[in-house]
């Protein structure tokens, strides 16, 4: 059977996938950074396809609590053996059937994943059902139709060996997609990694009284 979703890729990525994100240092760190600015004491965060734990362990300060997750077992696994704050929770979940409770979450983080999710907007429609009615998403996304020309031939190197981008948005498609599945755009800036990341804030459409 076809593994679409391309769990056994990153099951067996997990071993090298720290050392493989230092090739981007500065712009995570920047992102790092803004999502930082975004977080208060307060919030309850829900970290999607968290990997091995970097975003969440380097914001968890920020936050009262974190849920990291990710489908991949072994991203898990290896993301429990660094040093985690009592605030961070990590789990397997998948992000397009998410098990918790109707609004449970003050900020939703997915980060460079919905481009590599086969239905994408399975993940939004979980997203929107567990995030509160204020609550905030933060998701970078690399949107690979900007790649110049050197980083189309970067990412036809990293398909062949299991990067697999089911979706090559430019930055405008991308906000699109977010608003097309109930999302307004509040914050976008594209940072300059091997391939242009595309960070967005955006907000859950608020359906009018009548």
């Amino acid at each position: 059977m076809k593994d679409y979703t391309n769990q056994r890729f990153w099951n067996h990525f997990s071993r090298l996938y720290d050392i493989f994100m230092k090739k981007d240092k500065t712009a995570y760190s920047e992102m790092y950074d803004l999502i930082g600015s975004k977080l208060t004491k307060g919030m309850k965060v829900l970290e999607l396809a968290t990997g091995t734990g970097l975003i969440s362990l380097a914001v968890a300060d920020k936050v009262h609590y974190i849920e990291a997750t990710d489908f991949s077992p072994q991203m898990i696994a290896a993301a429990k053996k660094k040093k985690v704050p009592e605030n961070v929770n990590f789990t397997v979940q998948d992000a397009c059937k998410l098990s918790y409770e109707d609004e449970s979450f003050d900020c939703v983080i997915i980060s460079n994943a919905l481009h590599i999710m086969p239905k994408p907007e399975l993940a939004l429609q979980n997203i929107q059902r567990v995030l509160k009615k204020d609550g905030v998403l933060i998701a970078p996304t690399f949107t690979h139709a900007d790649n110049d020309k050197a980083g189309i031939i970067k990412a036809a190197l990293m398909e062949r060996l299991g990067f697999k981008a089911f979706h090559k948005w430019t930055q405008r498609e991308y906000c699109d997609f977010l608003i097309q599945n109930g999302f307004v755009i509040e914050r976008k800036q594209v940072l300059k990694a091997d391939f242009p990341i595309t960070y967005v804030e955006a907000r859950k459409l608020q359906e009018e009284r009548a």
